[in-house]
């Protein structure tokens, strides 16, 4: 498997550099996401899963560096358990699944490029809800008007992941969000 500097290169090359993003370049952001993850003692999967977790584009971020077709390449460059993690974030429906997290329901994913729902599995649930607050607690690092905006929202989606997260990563939003 290549290095996450390597990796990094990668998305350099896909673009991720050319692409705006809240606090800067979409390259910056995978790269902080990436980081905190590793700094809450994430798995490696996990970890280059938030380095590529916009490489499909999300609900929240629409511009793609590569079309949901070119999977099986992601998978070949960053192992198949990152991409299915990559593209759980990516295929993500906010709107429908959020709400289910931490309720009876939370194991429904709802598939915004198949407009289809099925079953993931605990340990799926559990890094993908791990991916999404290191995605929305990098957009809210040093950036005031995010979290004033967003803070309370997130904190209240946080909270409902609070069984299915690392006890860094619930530290990490306590600390930064309330």
């Amino acid at each position: 498997m290549k290095t996450p500097d390597e990796l990094f290169a990668r998305l350099q090359a896909l673009g991720a550099g050319e692409f705006e993003h809240v606090n800067g370049s979409l390259a910056a952001h995978l790269r902080g996401t990436e980081r905190m993850l590793r700094e809450w003692g994430a798995g490696e999967p996990l970890c280059i899963a938030g380095l590529y977790h916009a490489v499909y584009g999300t609900d929240g971020y629409n511009p793609a560096l590569i079309s949901i077709a070119g999977r099986k390449g992601i998978a070949a460059l960053i192992g198949a358990e990152a991409e299915a993690l990559a593209y759980l974030y990516g295929a993500c429906n906010r709107t429908v699944f959020y709400p289910r997290i931490g309720t009876a329901t939370q194991f429904a994913f709802a598939d915004r490029f198949s407009n289809g729902e099925y079953n993931i599995q605990p340990e799926q649930l559990s890094q993908l809800c791990e991916l999404i607050v290191a995605n929305e607690l990098e957009l809210a690092s040093n950036n005031a008007p995010f979290r004033a905006k967003h803070g309370a929202a997130l904190s209240r989606l946080f909270e409902r992941m609070s069984g299915l997260v690392s006890g860094s990563c619930i530290q990490a939003y306590r600390r930064m969000l309330c």
